[in-house]
């Protein structure tokens, strides 16, 4: 089976998740700049060949969570800089993104949440989780590519159907009972590997933005970790701020600084809130 086969076959967009979340795995259980084994040990330890480990480690290389050095060897990337849009307690209202979305499933199937993914449902490993990846589009046009961990035990007899049309939390609401309150995302830059510039529709190693969700219910419970790859070229985050005396105080932002506000630009605590948005370049 030539590779672009393999690429296509049932399982496959599976089979690097799980090997990604691995690596990771071994990463978040060290230290910035702690050395990881060699590629060869690792295929070893995760019974993958070396082509499969090899497109994971670029992956997380180029993301910035691994560091080759030549000679010496794979490291741990040192730590990233971190910084909350707001708090707890502000106000922050996300409006749809613009363009007619639809989803096209990519794998659908129930398996063990494994390690890493457990910690952040707060599950054991070996408990249940429905995993979906799927291509989202916009007017027909690829726009991201989401891979979804959710809780089997919330959702028993979720459809593929659901997972291709509508909102998924109205379909947990209304089908499942299951009520979002909050969620904590984070948004960094990265770049697609050939695998995913296939699926989008753009060239190797073009801009993404790597949006990390947890999402939790009214009773505190988590439900869904989530994490997606949007298309640089065609997807932007916008947020607009009130700055001074007219925000309200239950939208004061807290000690530190906005982002794209250099600290300092508003060290006498003016007031602060923001609303955001995701907005899609239409061509």
């Amino acid at each position: 089976m030539n590779a672009d086969a393999d690429k296509r076959a049932p399982g496959a967009v599976l089979k690097r998740e799980r090997v990604r979340d691995r690596i990771l795995e071994l990463i978040e259980s060290q230290r910035p700049g702690d050395p990881i084994p060699s590629e060869r040990t690792l295929c070893a330890r995760f019974g993958v060949s070396r082509p499969t480990l090899r497109a994971a480690v670029d992956e997380l290389v180029v993301a910035g969570l691994l560091v080759r050095e030549h000679g010496r060897g794979m490291f741990v990337a040192p730590e990233k800089i971190t910084q909350e849009l707001g708090s707890g307690e502000q106000a922050l209202t996300v409006p749809q993104a613009a363009g007619a979305w639809s989803s096209r499933l990519l794998e659908f199937t129930t398996i063990q949440a494994g390690a890493r993914v457990g910690r952040r449902l707060r599950l054991s490993p070996a408990a249940k989780i429905v995993y979906v990846a799927r291509l989202r589009l916009v007017d027909g046009a690829p726009m991201a590519i989401e891979h979804l961990h959710i809780r089997a035990d919330l959702v028993p007899g979720l459809s593929a159907q659901e997972l291709e049309s509508g909102d998924l939390y109205e379909h947990l609401r209304t089908h499942h009972d299951v009520h979002v309150r909050e969620a904590v995302q984070a948004i960094e830059p990265t770049v697609v590997t050939r695998a995913e510039a296939e699926l989008l529709d753009v060239p190797e190693l073009s801009p993404a933005l790597l949006f990390e969700r947890l999402t939790s219910d009214t009773e505190g419970r988590p439900v869904e970790y989530v994490h997606s790859l949007y298309r640089g070229d065609r997807y932007r985050i916008v947020s607009r701020l009130t700055l001074g005396p007219a925000a309200t105080t239950e939208s004061v932002a807290p000690a530190g600084h906005h982002p794209g506000i250099p600290p300092g630009d508003f060290a006498h605590r003016d007031t602060l809130a923001s609303s955001t948005r995701g907005d899609v370049q239409i061509p």
